[in-house]
């Protein structure tokens, strides 16, 4: 009932005036607008409205929801449209985490092949989320996990022992307590606060957040291993989707596509360069050697048995596509 009749009130502010029959569209991101996430959606932004009657309002840096938020916000139609991580839908899909088992989707070209529309990853999940109210649009890329650390780089699994580590996911704080650590769920725009009062010792990110929260400021290496892959989704309330004209749902789903296309495209460049600019602000870029990778992802294991216990059906089902590929 909630979800309904959220969704029913989302519905009515659609429509700005009968008159002008001007449709708007308000967009929660909780990271800068000067984000590749960001800059992402204001593509998407122009192209709408460009080519209909919508407007789309972008509110960034968490100013309405944090990143936790969106997924019930969205989904009972509280806000029209939103962008959380695809690790926010865990508590209703413990799926989801498959993007987050240790080293399962650790090359661009899995990644690709698990993200693309209609692949044996993705249609699962986009129905699956569906059910919570929500309608996925598209899917974001943020590139592969690095941890983050003062001093020196994180050289193996031995070095997260009895230390406390930011996490944004169940499952990624699952793979810290195996490795022996202490994870402390942290949203990402409160993360720059909680490295520089040493709330946490380790940072886990992706680089791009490195760069648009200037995170060299509080921390001092990147150690970059790939263990997970980052997702953000961006999503529409289903009540809100289902009330929109087949000419407007057609111009939001050629601007998705357009702007998925671009920033996984563009993703790697931006990784690249956002190494850079970490090492031009003072920070050591640590690659692990194969040797060192495969002494972190054995000690890693126990993390994927755990989630496959939890996740079911639909979760084996994604690993063993994940697998495939």
């Amino acid at each position: 009932m909630k979800h309904l009749l959220g969704g029913l009130a989302a519905a009515a502010m659609l429509y700005v005036s009968p008159a002008f029959a001007e449709t708007t569209l308000r967009i929660t991101l909780q990271l800068p607008l000067a984000s590749h996430l960001g800059q992402n959606l204001l593509m998407f932004k122009e192209e709408v409205e460009a080519n209909s009657d919508i407007t789309v309002e972008i509110y960034d840096s968490a100013q309405l929801y944090r990143d936790n938020e969106v997924p019930e916000a969205v989904g009972a139609g509280e806000i029209e449209m939103g962008v959380a991580s695809l690790t926010r839908y865990v508590g209703e899909i413990p799926a989801v985490d498959i993007f987050y088992m240790p080293f399962v989707l650790n090359t661009e070209a899995k990644v690709r092949a698990a993200v693309a529309p209609g692949s044996p990853v993705r249609e699962p999940l986009d129905a699956a989320i569906r059910e919570t109210g929500s309608h996925v649009l598209w899917w974001q890329a943020y590139g592969g996990s690095v941890l983050l650390s003062k001093d020196e780089p994180l050289r193996g699994p031995e070095d997260m022992e009895g230390k406390k580590a930011r996490v944004f996911g169940k499952w990624l704080g699952e793979w810290v307590s195996v490795l022996g650590g202490a994870p402390t769920l942290i949203s990402g725009s409160e993360q720059f606060l909680a490295y520089q009062r040493g709330t946490v010792d380790i940072g886990m990110t992706g680089v791009s957040g490195v760069v648009s929260r200037k995170l060299w400021e509080v921390m001092d290496a990147i150690t970059v291993v790939n263990n997970a892959d980052i997702e953000f989704i961006v999503v529409i309330n289903e009540d809100v989707w289902e009330g929109l004209t087949e000419e407007q749902r057609t111009v939001l789903t050629t601007a998705a596509r357009n702007a998925e296309s671009a920033v996984r495209d563009y993703m790697s460049e931006f990784e690249a360069d956002a190494f850079k600019q970490a090492e031009a602000n003072g920070m050591t870029v640590y690659y692990p050697s194969d040797e060192e990778i495969a002494r972190w992802k054995e000690a890693s294991a126990p993390t994927i048995d755990a989630w496959l216990a939890e996740s079911g059906d639909l979760g084996r089902q994604l690993l063993d596509a994940a697998e495939n590929f």
